[in-house]
């Protein structure tokens, strides 16, 4: 379970990059909503102590566990599923709510699955290619992906989905089943792109409909297209320097109150109204950072479970930054992802520092120390 490290390879430039987005992240929660911004700092001072606990415990050891990480997952899902300790919010029922406690499962879940399937993977990496493995592989994902997708939550299980075929094709997947895959989802996705797109569609539901519509027709949908409009208003308002945190002009979009919940999914809105190009810049090249460090540690690890939950966490990171940073300046329509390590949250938060966690234990038993081991 622990093991003897060498200091030299625990990966503080990581644990710097993460700490330092998170911190200016609660800068700009405390801007946008000051109220909450002492709940991200116990989520900053939460998160960075699982980290470190979770960064010295052998992952190998954590993986013998895959069937009650597996099942835990389910469990945790399931309290949502049947309404057990189910909290609303949004017109979605996406939170475990006891005694003010408010938990979100489906956020833990992405960390949950990317250790159950970097085991999975590792294990039978020789049957990657075979037909009834990837059968099996996507019924295993299959459950917990419509459990968070009923919640309703489209957008997480999005990303949940983008995980699994990550983790999948880091294992070594063929190309060959990758362009067959390929050739029957390009038309298939046109076929639904324009099966949606006609009036009285039942394939998604209304409020998923509204804002895809709200995106393609903004003038004709503008009560439901307007959170998106303000944010590019308010991001190309902070011009070079920005209009500073904390500001009082009436001339601020965030000030104006157009931004309904800047602390969450909008963040980067208020970060580049009110830290401008520079600011938004800066938060955009830290993540960046995160990213290729994760990427950089998994070339490393000692064998393909490692370089998964490396892969795995990157995959997260990313695209979860990737699809938020589409969404607030206009180029994909709303999906409600908050942007990683700056966006409020103390489920994610603290999901994704085990995450990191995970990554840094990987990074402190590299191949090259255990050849005669593996």
């Amino acid at each position: 379970m622990l093991k003897q490290y060498q200091i030299k390879n625990y990966k503080f430039r990581l644990i710097f990059w993460v700490v330092a987005l998170t911190m200016l992240g609660i800068r700009v929660i405390g801007s946008a909503q000051k109220s909450v911004q002492s709940k991200q700092v116990l989520g900053l001072l939460l998160g960075v102590f699982v980290m470190v606990v979770v960064s010295v415990i052998d992952y190998s050891f954590i993986l013998r566990f895959h069937w009650l990480i597996y099942a835990f997952n389910i469990g945790l899902l399931s309290l949502i599923t049947f309404h057990v300790f189910g909290g609303s919010g949004g017109g979605a029922v996406r939170w475990i709510d006891v005694g003010g406690f408010r938990f979100q499962p489906s956020e833990l879940s992405k960390v949950l699955l990317i250790l159950f399937f970097a085991w999975f993977f590792g294990k039978y990496y020789e049957k990657i290619n075979k037909f009834s493995f990837i059968i099996v592989s996507g019924i295993l994902i299959f459950v917990p992906w419509i459990m968070i997708e009923q919640q309703p939550d489209l957008s997480t299980s999005i990303v949940v989905a983008i995980i699994f075929i990550a983790l999948l094709f880091l294992s070594g997947l063929s190309y060959k089943i990758i362009a067959g895959v390929l050739a029957v989802l390009v038309p298939s996705g046109a076929l639904f792109i324009y099966l949606i797109l006609q009036p009285g569609q039942k394939i998604l539901d209304d409020y998923q409909w509204r804002r895809i519509m709200a995106w393609l027709q903004p003038e004709k949908y503008a009560t439901d297209a307007y959170q998106q409009q303000n944010s590019i208003m308010a991001i190309g308002s902070g011009q070079l320097w920005g209009k500073g945190l904390n500001n009082d002009t009436v001339f601020s979009v965030k000030n104006g109150n157009f931004i309904p919940e800047p602390q969450t999914d909008f963040i980067f809105s208020v970060a580049g109204e009110e830290l401008g190009f520079i600011g938004a810049a800066a938060i955009l090249l830290l993540l960046l950072l995160i990213v290729i460090e994760c990427i950089l540690v998994g070339r490393k690890a000692k064998d393909l479970s490692g370089r998964l939950i490396c892969g795995g966490v990157a995959t997260w990171i990313g695209f979860q930054t990737f699809v938020n940073i589409c969404v607030v300046t206009g180029m994909m329509p709303n999906t409600g992802l908050p942007l990683p390590f700056v966006s409020y949250g103390l489920t994610s938060l603290v999901s994704l520092f085990i995450g990191i966690g995970l990554v840094l234990n990987v990074g402190l038993q590299p191949l090259k120390y255990r050849k005669g081991e593996y």
